[in-house]
């Protein structure tokens, strides 16, 4: 810039005049760098997962599982429909506090298989857990997960059952009260559309469009870090695992993951991060990355998309990376966000991996995780994570 040039780069601020200070790009997450800063990376138990944290560079969660543990806070807690669900929360280190649920058949003590329910991303980052949860989530969970508050309904099945919000989601949101410039100009063009059609956007609606254009934002500080958007979730979910390991009536040593769409994919690298994952299942979340190349790229946030998380393999072949002992891919032939080829390509790769552990289905449809999808993965997760049939689900005549 010239001597005497006035300074209108990147912010408001009329000719002549200095631009106001700049928002913070992070809100709520100030601590975030010095906590990454401070902490070793994740350390896996094999080379192959190894190799994934650090392409990803997800930060080591809390050294002592118990620290996080201890910090669990019971919220509330009521009783359903034959499900107790109490409402929990802890601390990580740095942002909000996390938020979850924790839900289980009323009335067991266990031991009970454990299961981690990811939620989707869905463009919905005001919320997160509650989608699999919350009867206020209806709209969602119609459009989404088959009418059913998914998490909810896998305790009715006999599971223990942990939802958490993760990284910039629900309760581990960024604070977006005042945007930084590029996220605030994003949202008042989506006002201006808005106003075009005579809607009134609510709070929550606000929230979702700026978010979505602070993902970018978000990306960018992560890899300034030495981390990466998805690595960030695998560090919330790796603790969400701990914490669910150590609660009362889980058995540590019947753990899986279970996930639609963007939670598919975080099932798939939370069970290549952590041998306690025995059992997982990958819905609407599979494909081969040449078919996302060149129509498919902006279907996808930064949840699949890490730069260089390519020189690792094809995205299937990072499912052979986990140690657990068998896993389930489901595939919406008519997904809107994967092309079929692509699909098909994966599965093949994925059964001529010849371990044995790997199962997968196709199913009609667009992406969503339909009840009869839901049915067939609670099933392939009761025979793998129980050695016989729950009796919670006999006496209800639930398969």
């Amino acid at each position: 810039m010239n001597p005497g040039t006035p300074d209108t780069t990147g912010g408001p601020g009329s000719p002549g005049t200095r631009p106001a200070p700049r928002p913070s790009a992070i809100g709520g997450y100030e601590d975030w760098p010095s906590y990454v800063g401070a902490r070793r990376r994740h350390v896996a138990e094999t080379t192959a997962g190894q190799e994934l944290a650090d392409a990803l560079g997800v930060p080591a969660a809390p050294a002592d599982p118990a620290a996080v543990r201890d910090s669990v806070v019971l919220e509330s807690e009521e009783t359903h429909d034959g499900v107790t669900t109490s409402r929990v929360s802890w601390q990580l280190g740095f942002g909000p506090r996390t938020g979850a649920w924790f839900m289980r058949p009323a009335g067991r003590t266990g031991p009970l298989p454990g299961l981690l329910a990811l939620h989707c991303h869905a463009g919905i980052k005001s919320g997160g857990a509650d989608r699999l949860v919350d009867p206020r989530a209806a709209d969602l969970q119609q459009r989404l997960y088959g009418g059913r508050p998914f998490a909810t309904w896998l305790a009715a099945q006999g599971f223990a059952v942990l939802a958490h919000d993760t990284f910039s989601w629900g309760s581990r949101r960024f604070d977006l009260g005042t945007a930084p410039w590029r996220t605030a100009a994003a949202v008042e063009g989506r006002k201006a559309l808005w106003r075009e059609v005579g809607v009134v956007p609510s709070a929550a609606e606000l929230y979702d469009a700026a978010a979505a254009a602070h993902e970018d934002t978000v990306a960018k500080a992560a890899g300034l870090l030495g981390t990466s958007f998805a690595g960030m979730a695998a560090h919330d979910d790796l603790a969400a695992l701990n914490v669910l390991a150590g609660l009362p009536g889980v058995d540590a040593g019947r753990l899986g993951s279970i996930g639609f769409s963007g939670g598919g994919g975080r099932s798939l690298i939370l069970a290549a991060l952590s041998p306690l994952i025995r059992s997982f299942v990958v819905t609407c979340m599979m494909t081969t990355y040449r078919s996302l190349i060149p129509a498919y790229l902006d279907a996808h946030s930064w949840l699949l998309q890490t730069p260089g998380l390519s020189r690792l393999g094809d995205y299937p072949e990072l499912a052979a990376r986990s140690t657990a002992d068998r896993f389930l891919v489901q595939y919406a032939l008519a997904d809107e966000l994967f092309p079929e080829d692509g699909m098909r390509d994966a599965d093949a790769t994925l059964r001529a991996s010849g371990t044995g552990r790997y199962s997968g289905s196709f199913w009609p449809g667009g992406h969503a995780f339909t009840t009869d999808m839901q049915d067939e993965a609670a099933s392939f997760l009761r025979q793998h994570l129980s050695p016989a049939p729950f009796a919670f689900a006999r006496q209800n005549g639930q398969s």
